[in-house]
């Protein structure tokens, strides 16, 4: 298992710098992975503030050297996908390799799509999302490409660079039981990453393992991700056992004050 952290671009995180020094003590710390939020509004009331997660991710590239990095998750339902293509790709040669995209619907749909006149419907999401990931895909290859789709159009395009990673970056995605859409998107690519599973034990882990079997034939080379909080009711070893390839600990200010997460971060991950 390997130990990562999830943080948030949100109140007292909203702080580019804040996040490249944090990173950076988690390096040094020896965490493996520090991922992003990825939010634009949060909720309408009340008031959070909010960095951007992009502008925050290259500041962790150039603060460190080592671990993994990327948004956890982005909802492609509200971007471009051409857009996203360029900023993954240079994101990925900015940090030498070590870009893990993770993708999701998004939450909240109020504040995150509806607000900004976006549909915030879940199954209209989730087409734009599928999507979206196939023209990610097509961008990343460097080949020539086209797509017609229902909300997407890419006529004869070839996009240079190619990601440092080939054939591209690791993608992860989002998804909850017993809700089996996004298990079935996670199939085809890299990575499931699932909030819930790890609070409920190994008995949660299993389940997830069990689905993803269904839906691959087999977990060569697929990463299970789980977050989780140290210390707490289940041993990272026993989630591990069960099948958990990642623990993400859950740094947030919905958890302890700044100060009190900072020194968690700089303890290390939890041992297995």
């Amino acid at each position: 298992m390997r130990f990562g952290l999830t943080v948030p671009n949100l109140h007292e995180y909203a702080d580019a710098s804040l996040l490249a020094d944090l990173a950076a003590e988690a390096e040094a710390a020896g965490w493996d992975a520090f991922f992003l939020w990825d939010h634009i509004l949060y909720r309408r009331d009340p008031v959070c503030e909010a960095v951007d997660p992009w502008v925050a991710l290259t500041a962790v590239a150039l603060r460190t050297s080592r671990v993994l990095l990327g948004p956890m998750v982005t909802p492609l339902a509200r971007r471009r996908p051409s857009d996203l293509a360029r900023q993954t790709t240079t994101l990925d040669h900015l940090s030498g390799g070590r870009l893990v995209f993770g993708a999701g619907l998004g939450n909240p749909p109020d504040a995150e799509f509806e607000a900004f006149g976006e549909d915030g419907d879940a199954r209209r999401r989730a087409d734009r999302l599928d999507e979206a990931l196939d023209v990610l895909c097509g961008l990343w290859s460097g080949e020539r490409f086209s797509f017609a789709g229902e909300y997407h159009h890419v006529t004869d395009v070839t996009f240079r660079p190619v990601p440092l990673q080939r054939p591209r970056p690791p993608v992860w995605i989002a998804g909850l039981l017993p809700n089996r859409r996004p298990f079935r998107r996670a199939a085809r690519f890299d990575g499931i990453f699932d909030v819930v599973a790890g609070r409920n034990g190994p008995a949660g882990v299993a389940e997830v393992v069990e689905v993803m079997v269904a839906e691959r034939g087999g977990l060569d080379g697929f990463d299970i991700v789980i977050e989780g909080r140290s210390p707490g009711p289940y041993r990272p070893a026993e989630l591990a056992a069960a099948g958990a390839t990642w623990w993400l600990e859950d740094i947030s200010w919905r958890r302890a004050p700044l100060p009190e997460l900072r020194a968690r971060i700089a303890d290390g991950p939890p041992s297995l």
